[in-house]
């Protein structure tokens, strides 16, 4: 295990500076030379373009599991607080106060990665990468999007935010459909992670996943492995799981395709919804339940060699099951795990070091990794996607 210091001490090392806002337009739909986040007109929402790939029904999809292809814009009222998704209690939306759809641009498969393409050019370093959300069981299509437009504002990513978004249908009764849905949905989401990798100017892929998104998340990675690419030909990046809806015994076989070094999980021992889930499957452990204060849970988790941050303490409601994206001081730590900069990228950077120690400027040679550091896994190169 790498680190199983608490998030509170591992805070002091975070170094992110606020969203980017230079270089966005929209033009008739069209985001041109776009960063995560354009600041808006005093009054107007700032505004955060979504790649989503959807495989529900109300986006065009059907039972098969094939995704259907959207650019859409989400609006952010300038008055965001830190944390929270400003909707209405009642009635409708009001753009200068609360989340809303800007705008949402339908679009085959070749047109999306294409858009997608054009959206990176010209861009360096992690401005390059892409966020990849994958959400969990019981989230509507536009808590979806709302929240990874959330995440992106307040974690300060500049790269380019995609939404995974599978068919859950939003009840807190239907546990058992959604893990259909989810299953249903894996090929789909390997789809997508190939050809985003394959994708002209890309970096890196990082990955953010949520409750039973992780399990999917993880079941897609590793049958990525089994065909041979278990880095995405280096264009992984970093896989977070956030109070993952995963079986423990399940999870080893997972991360064993993988380099553990890239997987993060968020834990939280009073989360009751994962309570919930463990009862559902006859009391079987769940990864994202983990307490790395019990020393039979910590000797697990250095068994994985995953690393660990317990946001037990940032829960903000009864159920503990949201406090990744609800806890502003969490979700700025997500931002400077993905923000790291990386050695190709400057000869000159400040790297925050996760132990809880702020290194400050550090020159990164450009040479070899040390001995012993994880290398690159030589492949033959991505296979053609089916479709493409």
């Amino acid at each position: 295990m790498r680190i199983t210091l608490p998030l509170s001490t591992l805070l002091a090392a975070t170094l992110l500076s606020g969203c980017v806002s230079d270089g966005m337009r929209a033009v008739d739909g069209h985001w041109t030379n776009a960063v995560s986040m354009v600041s808006g007109p005093q009054g107007e929402p700032n505004r955060i373009p979504l790649f989503v790939a959807s495989t529900r029904r109300g986006e065009g999809a059907t039972d098969d599991g094939r995704a259907h292809f959207s650019l859409t814009a989400i609006g952010v009222p300038q008055n965001h607080r830190p944390g929270a998704v400003e909707r209405p209690s009642f009635g409708g939306a009001d753009k200068s106060r609360h989340f809303t759809v800007l705008s949402k641009r339908n679009m085959d498969e070749e047109e999306f990665y294409g858009e997608l393409a054009a959206h990176v050019s010209g861009r360096i370093g992690v401005s390059r990468d892409i966020l990849l959300y994958v959400h969990g069981f019981n989230t509507s299509h536009d808590e979806a999007r709302f929240r990874l437009a959330q995440v992106v504002a307040d974690g300060g990513f500049s790269g380019v935010p995609t939404l995974f978004s599978w068919n859950s249908r939003g009840g807190l009764f239907n546990y058992e459909s959604d893990k259909e849905a989810a299953t249903v949905s894996r090929d789909a989401l390997e789809k997508v992670v190939l050809s985003l990798a394959r994708t002209p100017g890309v970096g890196r892929i990082h990955i953010l996943a949520h409750s039973m998104g992780s399990w999917l998340t993880m079941e897609t990675l590793r049958g990525i492995a089994l065909s041979g690419h278990p880095d995405l030909d280096g264009k992984l990046g970093e896989v977070m799981l956030a109070n993952p809806d995963i079986d423990l015994n399940v999870f080893r076989q997972q991360v064993a395709r993988l380099d553990p070094h890239r997987v993060s999980i968020f834990v939280a021992n009073n989360d009751r919804a994962l309570s919930l889930s463990s009862r559902i499957a006859g009391d079987r452990p769940r990864l994202g339940a983990m307490d790395p204060a019990k020393p039979q849970d910590k000797a697990e988790i250095d068994r994985l060699g995953v690393a660990v941050h317990d946001i037990s303490s940032f829960s903000t409601d009864f159920i503990g099951h949201g406090a990744f994206a609800e806890a502003p001081d969490v979700v700025r730590k997500i931002g400077a795990h993905i923000a790291a900069p990386r050695v190709q990228d400057a000869d000159k950077q400040a790297i925050p070091d996760f132990r809880g120690e702020d290194t400050g400027a550090t020159t990164v040679p450009q040479t070899p990794p040390p001995p012993g550091a994880v290398q690159k896994v030589e492949t033959s190169p991505l296979p053609p996607v089916a479709g493409r």
